[in-house]
């Protein structure tokens, strides 16, 4: 059975517009390739999963979303849920795309058809927390839900630095919490103001929030940030910024493929830019759960790494 369609989530909203703008250029390349689009609007979580529930996989060459991390997330869960395993082509259009930053994806609506349309894939890995999907971050703490209260139209307007304006208006309600974290190996206990568990490499436009994360090697790298005088978060916001503060001692770090977060205070969560659950959080990983089109040198990179055995499993 020929793979001609192509189903294409997209979310209208995201970022400053510039997949909606290009919707029309989209649909002629793929139909130059003989390829039918098949659009699902981003309005409603339920209507993809509805989609996916019935697509014929045999049919279908790939997968479009494009969006924010956001948007993504709930493509992925919906795959997921659905045993949908076809190749996913990211275009990002969100206002910070931490996950495809990961994977250097392009900036332009040309480069990203080009991307869709190529032959280079790679698998990564999904975390999963009390039993939903995310593809790039999890955050814990009364300082994470930044994204969640940024206005959207200054979202659209200022982009990542609507998320700093923000962040610098939570800075005098931040207090720190007691925090328990287990792991097959070990438990902390920990006094923090807030946490990531990782799975890409930035968050919140912070592109080296966790530098050595690789998206396929089975792993999540947890970040927590421990109670510290406030006065010492701006030199450490500094050490974020170049990715050097994994081995400041205001600063756990460590790889897990399983942990668990409790806490007996109600501490605000964030998903991939969402709300999140209360805890107790357990995650995992689901390894090499979704193939991603990427750029060749991306693939040339990942398959170097792949032979020099370097990934943690």
């Amino acid at each position: 059975m020929k793979k001609n369609k192509v189903l294409m989530f997209y979310n209208p909203y995201s970022g400053n517009g510039i997949f909606k703008d290009n919707l029309d250029l989209i649909i002629e390349k793929y139909q130059e390739r003989g390829f039918q689009l098949v659009p699902v609007r981003g309005s409603r979580d339920q209507l993809l999963d509805a989609v996916m529930k019935t697509i014929n996989q045999d049919e279908y060459r790939q997968i479009i979303v494009a969006g924010g991390d956001g948007t993504i997330n709930i493509c992925v869960n919906a795959m997921v849920e659905n045993g949908i395993n076809l190749p996913l082509a990211i275009f990002p259009s969100g206002t910070a795309n931490d996950f495809a930053t990961y994977f250097n994806m392009p900036d332009t609506i040309e480069g990203m058809i080009d991307v869709a349309l190529d032959e280079n894939i790679i698998p990564a890995d999904v975390g999963v927390v009390n039993g939903k999907c995310f593809v790039n971050v999890a955050a814990i703490g009364h300082m994470v839900d930044v994204s969640q209260k940024t206005n959207p139209e200054l979202k659209n307007t200022l982009g990542r630095f609507a998320y700093y304006l923000t962040g610098l208006t939570e800075l005098s309600d931040l207090r720190p919490v007691s925090m328990k974290l287990t792991t097959p190996d070990r438990v902390y206990v920990e006094k923090m103001f807030f946490m990531l568990v990782m799975n890409g490499t930035s968050a919140g436009g912070f592109r080296k929030v966790s530098p050595d994360s690789e998206v396929n090697d089975g792993l999540l790298n947890v970040i927590l940030f421990r109670k510290m005088p406030i006065i010492e978060m701006a030199p450490l916001a500094l050490k974020v910024i170049n990715g050097d503060h994994l081995e400041d001692h205001r600063v756990l770090s460590f790889k897990t493929n399983r942990l668990l977060v409790e806490s007996d205070e109600d501490i605000p969560t964030d998903v991939d830019g969402e709300h999140g659950k209360k805890l107790p959080l357990q995650f995992d990983v689901l390894h090499d759960r979704i193939n991603i089109h990427v750029l060749k040198e991306e693939k040339e990179y990942y398959e170097k790494i792949k032979d020099s055995s370097d990934f943690g499993l």
